[in-house]
């Protein structure tokens, strides 16, 4: 999977991987991270997800790294609010009160660019990536991040039922790619009402991700 594959879905609006509504496992753990007021959350492959302005609402600063401009266009006018602009790296940084998205390759972007982050929330990057990518995207995330504290949400399901993404992403897979760094607790393993796209029977779940 190329970045490609994600600049066509945005340019076709073709977002089924896009919730439309506050992740029910943010809302109901977020504070297992443990944050305090004006902490900065970091989510990967952020697109314009309604978590964002939902986190800013909670009183926390948010950032985001995203690589369609499209959907963090979308994010700022969906919002009301027009960003700041500006060139950092080879990201391109839109910035307003308490939030910073920066549009590029996430795994292009560097600590010094990203500043600061106190917890990551990573509900819909894991989960997009192909297998062969997972464990590089896990390293780079814990290391531009210092090694902060994860809420972490994936799904399982019958992989040969339907194609990805979002990916079926096990246990034992998240173990793989984090285990080295992190302490893994499960906060949660709630079946997808529905169905995952309404196609295949899904757990969702929610991770704690602690640094070791």
């Amino acid at each position: 999977m190329d970045a490609q594959f994600w600049h066509d879905r945005w340019q076709e609006g073709r977002l089924g991987f896009h919730e439309g509504r506050v992740n029910r496992m943010l809302e109901a753990h977020v504070g297992a991270l443990g944050l305090g007021p004006g902490q900065r959350v970091f989510l990967p492959l952020c697109g314009k997800a309604v978590d964002i302005p939902w986190l800013l609402s909670q009183g926390y600063r948010v950032a985001g790294a995203e690589l369609s401009e499209i959907a963090v266009r979308d994010l700022f006018a969906e919002m009301g609010v027009v960003p700041e602009v500006t060139e950092t790296g080879s990201h391109r940084r839109y910035s307003a009160d308490g939030i910073d998205i920066f549009a590029g390759d996430i795994l292009e972007i560097t600590a010094d660019v990203l500043g600061p982050v106190d917890a990551v929330y990573d509900r819909a990057a894991l989960v997009a990536l192909p297998e062969e990518m997972r464990r590089r995207y896990a390293a780079h995330l814990s290391g531009i991040t210092a090694g902060a504290p994860q809420l972490l949400v994936t799904f399982e399901y019958d992989q040969a039922a339907m194609d990805g993404p979002p990916f079926s992403v096990t246990e034992d897979e998240v173990a793989r790619c984090h285990g080295a760094r992190y302490a893994i607790e499960v906060l949660a393993d709630a079946e997808v009402p529905g169905g995952l796209k309404g196609i295949v029977a899904a757990r969702e779940k929610a991770m704690l991700l602690r640094p070791v």
